[in-house]
């Protein structure tokens, strides 16, 4: 498995691509906000030989959602995400005119995902972990072959998530990094929203706001 990373729009938000030896791929939270950012995603598919069959939410905030439409109409794909997080998508039109962001209103939710499910492209197989807390209905993903976990604003390098937005909560979210992602193998790099990489056992051992 493979993982492409890009970093859009003003908020510096991580969009990831991931896929395998068939080519087929999966986007997640496409954060692409202006022309030059959509032709960076599209190029990318297009130069790799790529064909997106899923588009995923790991959470519904307006960073990671402002180029759901785009994506959506794009590559004909449904938006999929957890039913818990349609709430926070209904949000957005305010939450962008709040912060003054230009946003094309994403498509609802209609694939869902929950705890324990496994989202499957190409040969590869991602399992669906419940981690609430940042948002009222966050997803992480695990992929064991490579492992690797996609898991949007849970856990960062140093750091977690902000729980000060409507649907979150510090001890649901401290909650969901230590019975989800800390019980995963040391080694299992996790790839957040924000900012670099970082490894389960490192955030284990030095991570000042979850400790194990």
């Amino acid at each position: 498995m493979d993982i492409a990373i890009f970093t859009f729009n003003s908020f510096a938000e991580n969009t990831y691509i991931l896929y395998d030896d068939t080519k087929d791929c999966v986007i997640f939270d496409p954060g692409c906000s202006n022309s030059d950012e959509k032709n960076q995603l599209v190029d990318f598919i297009k130069a790799n030989g790529l064909k997106p069959i899923k588009l995923v939410n790991t959470h519904c905030h307006i960073d990671h959602v402002l180029g759901n439409k785009f994506v959506s109409e794009k590559y004909g794909l449904p938006l999929i995400s957890h039913k818990g997080e349609s709430v926070v998508l209904a949000m957005q039109p305010q939450i962008s005119a709040m912060y003054g962001v230009a946003y094309d209103p994403s498509p609802e939710i209609t694939e869902f995902l929950d705890d324990g499910d496994v989202l499957h492209f190409g040969s590869t197989a991602l399992k669906v972990l419940f981690t609430p807390g940042h948002s009222p209905a966050s997803i992480s993903f695990y992929n064991e072959e490579s492992q690797v976990l996609i898991g949007g604003d849970v856990l960062f390098q140093g750091s977690i998530g902000r729980t000060d937005l409507p649907g979150g909560d510090f001890e649901t979210l401290a909650k969901s990094i230590r019975e989800k992602l800390y019980v995963l193998p040391d080694e299992v790099v996790v790839y957040s929203g924000h900012g670099p990489s970082t490894t389960i056992g490192v955030e284990k051992r030095t991570n000042p706001f979850v400790k194990l």
